[in-house]
């Protein structure tokens, strides 16, 4: 597993004076200094999108409030869901204590690949300490440009049992100083997350839950994770049956998302912050721009704004590049047959987007009434 290392023994953490760009001269942040306090400036609570209603004073997290009669029923549920499994749309109902299915992860473990404060998530999640991720490895869609297929199309990483995966977020909230514990992919292994989450809370857990997932989940699974988790970080990747057919390897999978993501919303609502900017709870979806598919960022955009919530905070994304199986030498076909040079395959998305790509699934998000973006960093080369 890599970088657990730095949990082990003495702390590797670097406190934040210790870095060598110091917070305090980054541009993005010279602009807030600027006015303070925080609290009592209203300008720098709409450019944060702090207004009312989006603003708490302070948070609590939702696993802290649950009875010993929801944390009793919780338990019998992970249990319930590993012995016939439908935690995602694939349904694949086997008994993960016998035998896996299309993730390939049984019942009594879950793979871990990487556990370590994390600089780069989006600024209100990762904030000034980073925020605790967790990467599961494994995955229960089969994205042909997967940018961490190397996680997530292969078995790499260490077996840690929910209570093992406990102790690692208080290591993270304790040693790391964290501000939340991020949950990377977990969409398989819901039942052990929840363990994982109703032991740490014994622990000292104190700090939110993030379940950030590709939105190919089980409305089944959700409804485990009600009052577990306070902030839901879903992608939305693509619109269109045959694009998810061919490039996610799942014909339902907006389908799934569509239903996910209001699930999602309808727990947690839209996404709030205390006042010095991390985010607490809500939903925050992700879109990759992809090439030549922009057209279906924009249909996803407007689903946001009609079906989930105007206020829905949005992170449009433009750092697409062909990886995993993007690119490659096809192997079969007539052109392989025949020996063909050049050929390669998904060729329709094996280039960067460009910037009017991008720009026409804004657009799209503004035209819709979507308001709340995260906005690309104002900086050189120091990253936030």
């Amino acid at each position: 597993m890599r970088v657990i290392s730095h949990l082990a023994g003495r702390p590797a953490f670097l406190p934040l004076t210790s870095r060598a760009t110091s917070y305090a001269s980054h541009p993005h942040l010279q602009t807030l200094s600027r006015f303070t306090p925080l609290r009592d400036s209203p300008f720098i609570k709409r450019q944060l999108h702090l207004a009312p209603p989006f603003l708490l004073d302070d948070y609590t997290p939702r696993y802290l409030t649950l009875s010993s009669v929801d944390i009793a029923k919780k338990r019998a549920k992970a249990y319930a869901h590993l012995r016939k499994c439908n935690l995602c749309p694939r349904k694949c109902g086997v008994n993960r204590y016998k035998e896996t299915g299309v993730c390939l992860v049984g019942a009594e473990t879950v793979k871990v690949n990487v556990i370590a404060p994390h600089f780069g998530e989006e600024p209100c999640i990762q904030g000034h300490h980073g925020s605790g991720s967790v990467f599961f490895s494994m995955c229960n869609l089969r994205c042909v440009f997967c940018q961490n297929h190397d996680i997530s199309h292969q078995r790499n990483g260490q077996d840690l049992t929910p209570e093992e995966l406990a102790e690692w977020y208080i290591k993270l909230q304790e040693v790391g100083n964290v501000h939340n514990i991020n949950l990377i992919t977990p969409e398989h292994v819901v039942p052990q997350v929840v363990l994982s989450i109703l032991h740490a809370r014994e622990l000292g857990l104190r700090i939110p839950i993030i379940y950030n997932t590709s939105a190919y989940d089980a409305l089944e699974s959700l409804e485990l994770l009600d009052g577990l988790v306070d902030i839901y970080l879903p992608d939305f990747k693509l619109w269109s049956p045959a694009s998810c057919k061919r490039l996610l390897k799942a014909e339902d999978y907006a389908d799934a998302a569509r239903e996910s993501i209001k699930a999602m919303h309808a727990q947690v609502g839209d996404l709030c912050f205390t006042p010095d900017g991390i985010a607490k709870r809500g939903v925050l979806v992700r879109h990759l721009v992809m090439p030549g598919l922009e057209h279906e960022g924009s249909e996803i955009m407007k689903f946001l704004a009609e079906e989930v919530s105007r206020d829905c905070f949005v992170h449009i994304m433009e750092q697409y590049h062909p990886d995993a199986y993007v690119g490659r030498p096809k192997t079969r076909g007539a052109s392989a047959a025949n020996g063909e040079a050049g050929e390669k395959r998904y060729a329709e998305i094996n280039r960067a987007v460009t910037e009017e790509e991008v720009t026409s699934v804004r657009k799209a998000a503004e035209k819709a009434g979507l308001w709340r973006f995260i906005e690309p960093p104002r900086h050189d080369g120091f990253h936030l």
